[in-house]
């Protein structure tokens, strides 16, 4: 039996339902999108992360190389990880400091020690303002790099309280290096709810990497344990179990291994002080003249120290005339 082709309106030729054409045309590039789709995110995730890495590149920053090194005996360690030399280091002659015998012997051993290759101590120098503690760290750098030859030289690295977050940072540049540091940092002291001495915790001990064997830390703080009393207080007064809260902070200058007091100095040891440097720098001065001046200086500032005795003698050379060139 004939089909019954249905005619289009004009009466001509079987009718084509409108919407067939259509129908195939999408079709076909739906087809094309999904055989292209797959490939096509593909290439933009490769180049999204091609980006990234360029920009991670960009900003990494790149490793201190050994020859650097090589154009200072000291630097100042910056967080975003540059180390910026430092040509003339700002510090006085190791036998000028007076009133420090003892712990001046002591910090030079060990710094000898360090830079003969030899097990050192990591030395904390704590205690009353202006004696000397960041000069000696300073003196006993430059007295062991005296006669060394270049290749022998110790570093000194100067790291701000401020950056201490980013030790590990600096721990990892200087660990690949054949030369031996000092990584110094002057009044370090932790207040309130300041949590970044435990980056330093874990450098000085109990890290899994530690302390790199050519790297030594010597730290200047006026406290004893480097955290406020305060703070302390206030650990034991909240806490479950005060011992443990107690320890836990307390146990950061235990991870050093010299601890050296200094304390406020006689009045003898002042006017040692004064007068080792105006022999040091040619000042002239009549020594009854001297002493009474100084004793006078050192009662209107309160105190005395061998801060004080430097600023009397940075006055009294101004005075007189006299350039403080040795």
């Amino acid at each position: 039996m004939p089909k019954n082709h249905s005619k289009s309106p004009a009466g001509k030729g079987p009718r084509i339902p409108a919407n067939k054409p259509s129908r195939v045309a999408a079709k076909r590039p739906t087809a094309a999108v999904t055989k292209a789709g797959p490939d096509l995110a593909q290439e933009r995730i490769v180049r999204a992360l091609e980006t990234i890495a360029a920009q991670l590149s960009a900003q990494a920053k790149p490793a201190v190389e050994a020859e650097s090194f090589k154009r200072a005996d000291a630097y100042v360690w910056h967080p975003d990880g540059r180390l910026s030399a430092v040509p003339r280091v700002s510090r006085v002659e190791l036998f000028l400091l007076k009133g420090v015998d003892r712990m001046r012997d002591i910090l030079m051993e060990n710094t000898e020690r360090f830079a003969n290759g030899l097990p050192a101590n990591n030395a904390l120098l704590w205690g009353a303002r202006g004696m000397g503690k960041s000069s000696l760290v300073k003196a006993a750098h430059a007295s062991i790099n005296a006669e060394r030859k270049p290749a022998d030289k110790l570093k000194l690295i100067e790291i701000h309280r401020e950056d201490i977050e980013s030790l590990p940072a600096l721990m990892e540049q200087l660990r690949a290096s054949s030369f031996r540091f000092i990584v110094f940092c002057d009044d370090l002291s932790f207040d309130g709810n300041d949590a970044s001495y435990k980056s330093l915790k874990a450098v000085l001990e109990g890290g899994i990497e530690g302390r790199p064997e050519n790297v030594v830390l010597y730290a200047t703080s006026n406290r004893r344990h480097l955290l406020a009393r305060e703070m302390i207080e206030n650990e034991r007064s909240t806490a479950i179990n005060p011992g443990e809260a107690v320890e836990e902070k307390v146990s950061l200058s235990d991870r050093f291994g010299l601890w050296l007091g200094f304390h406020r100095c006689s009045q003898d040891e002042y006017l040692a002080m004064v007068r080792g440097y105006c022999s040091h720098f040619g000042i002239r001065i009549d020594d009854e003249a001297l002493e009474r001046e100084a004793l006078e200086w050192s009662t209107t500032r309160g105190s005395r120290s061998g801060r004080v005795a430097w600023q009397f003698v940075q006055e009294l050379a101004g005075r007189l005339g006299v350039k403080l060139t040795a």
